[in-house]
């Protein structure tokens, strides 16, 4: 199966980037999905769009799933995301 890459957005020293990466990486890697970690600190463009909203989960076709949620809510999310066949 080939694996797909998640972004998960996060900044630097975000507790809640902490807990989101705990619970979306392994209900993630059970889907057939990898996940990437991008910082946004530093970066103005990503600051703009998400500097409020960290943590994100991103797709690679832009369905995006901000925080909080849990293991059940990303599985779902995963399913009913445009892009769910990895």
């Amino acid at each position: 199966m080939n694996l797909t890459t998640l972004i998960l957005y996060t900044g630097s020293g975000c507790h809640l980037c902490e807990q989101a990466r705990a619970v979306a990486e392994p209900v993630a890697a059970q889907a057939g999905w990898s996940l990437a970690e991008v910082s946004i600190t530093g970066n103005a463009e990503l600051t703009a769009a998400y500097g409020i909203r960290i943590p994100v989960l991103r797709t690679p076709d832009g369905h995006e799933l901000g925080w909080p949620f849990s293991p059940g809510k990303v599985r779902r999310w995963l399913l009913a995301a445009p892009s769910s066949t990895p």
